[in-house]
């Protein structure tokens, strides 16, 4: 009885397991790949291995290229899959197929085509097939090696002849032409070193003039420099003349339009003050009659008795009245001063806020001049501060006190000016009364001004 299909013989099972212990020779893999990948085509995907059916769609040249191993492996150890490559081995080629399983395979046909088939069909003996195919392509291999070699030996060989040929033909010529090249050669190292010689002496020449230059410019650059330095000290000698002329002129300017302001203020205050006086005094007109200089009390006027009797306190507030009704009076008040000794609890901004409110109503009922000056060094960052109506404030300079800034003031004024200065500070007062200016106390313009509000 034949075995079932997919079975093998007994025989055919005992070559396989003695193919395993000998791989197959290169070139009949490569033959049993091509009969897969032509057999491939034929069969559908479900009669082939899971690991082959991903290269079903492939062209059989793309099937050997990239599936060559995985087919080779399938038919090595699937045989179901075998036998169906057998199968379709046994229609496209039944005459080698027919004698290969009769034993007697043709013996014009390529021993690597027999191998693969005889792979493939496994007939009885196959192992020796394929073993014997492997030998034959080695011996070939082996043959078409030996003849390559032998045959590029040859053709060595004769290049060998031809160069020592040749070599022996130049020769000569080469030794002519190495004797005249060497003649040449020594020629034009004379010709180099005369060269060489003739650009050291230019080297030294082009230094010389080069050092020549060097100095030529240094010194015109030192001349640039000196009249460069003589022609900025020149504009800058006659931008401070021009700036002392400028000075002078202005100074000239202001002097004289301060003369005449104090000259003028002063004149308006001898004028006031001698209109008040008559007031005051009671004075006739000014021509005078023998009659006029008899030694007697008029009615009406008052005797100097009466005047003495109307002296005031110093801490009377109507004192400060009377010296604010002078003509052309001006009331320089030592801010903080006042503040600090009337509320000092506030803060420094209400103080202010609160003194020159009072400032303002006194100005406007007196209608005398008045100052107000701070200390700015009291200061955090500038005032926003806009003055009242009627007072002159001021803020003293850092590096400056406002009692400095007070002394400035009254020497400012000109002499005869009622200049009146409210500050308990006993060195302001002492200073100012120096300068011709009338002290009074903070409390007395405190009483002033809660009088005002």
């Amino acid at each position: 009885m034949e075995p079932a299909s997919g079975a093998e013989p007994a025989d055919a099972a005992g070559d396989a397991a003695e193919a395993l212990d000998h791989p197959l020779p290169e070139g009949v893999r490569r033959r049993v790949v091509a009969l897969v990948s032509d057999a491939f085509g034929a069969l559908t995907v479900a009669d082939l291995p899971a690991q082959l059916r991903q290269y079903a769609r492939f062209t059989p040249t793309r099937r050997a290229k990239f599936a060559g191993n995985a087919m080779a492996a399938a038919v090595e150890t699937d045989p179901v899959f075998r036998s169906r490559v057998a199968e379709k081995l046994r229609e496209a080629q039944a005459d080698l197929a027919a004698a290969l399983e009769a034993g007697a395979p043709p013996a014009a046909a390529d021993p690597l085509d027999v191998a693969a088939a005889a792979f493939v069909l496994r007939p009885a003996g196959w192992v020796k097939l394929v073993a014997a195919a492997g030998e034959e392509a080695q011996r070939a291999d082996a043959e078409r090696v030996g003849e390559e070699t032998r045959r590029e030996l040859e053709r060595l060989r004769e290049e060998l002849a031809h160069v020592r040929e040749l070599q022996r033909a130049g020769g000569e010529q080469v030794r002519v032409e190495l004797d005249a090249s060497r003649k040449e050669a020594e020629s034009l190292q004379r010709k180099l070193r005369s060269a060489l010689s003739d650009v050291k002496r230019g080297d030294a020449a082009l230094r010389k003039v080069n050092a020549e230059i060097d100095g030529i410019r240094g010194d015109a650059a030192a001349r640039v420099a000196a009249a460069e330095s003589e022609s900025r000290r020149l504009k800058s000698r006659l931008a401070e003349v021009e700036t002392a002329l400028e000075t002078s002129r202005r100074a000239t300017r202001e002097g004289r339009s301060i003369e005449d302001m104090r000259l003028r203020l002063l004149l308006d205050t001898v004028l006031d003050a001698a209109q008040g006086l008559r007031r005051e005094l009671a004075l006739p007109p000014v021509s005078t009659r023998p009659a006029d200089t008899v030694d007697a009390v008029e009615p009406g006027r008052m005797t100097p008795k009466d005047i003495a009797a109307r002296a005031l306190s110093e801490t009377d507030p109507a004192l400060l009245d009377q010296l604010l009704a002078l003509p052309q009076a001006h009331l320089v008040v030592d801010g903080y001063n006042v503040t600090k000794t009337g509320y000092p609890t506030m803060p420094l901004e209400k103080q202010r806020l609160r003194l020159l409110g009072g400032l303002s109503m006194l100005a406007a009922q007196t209608g005398a001049e008045m100052t107000c000056v701070f200390d700015g060094a009291e200061l955090a960052a500038p005032v926003l501060l806009a003055p009242p109506r009627g007072v002159r404030v001021l803020f003293s300079k850092a590096g400056v006190t406002a009692d400095e800034l007070i002394r400035q003031l009254v020497r400012a004024e000109p002499s005869g000016r009622p200049v009146v200065v409210v500050s308990t500070d006993r060195e302001v007062a002492d200073g100012v009364a120096k300068a011709g200016a009338r002290p009074v106390t903070s409390a007395l313009l405190l009483k002033r001004l809660s009088r005002v509000s």
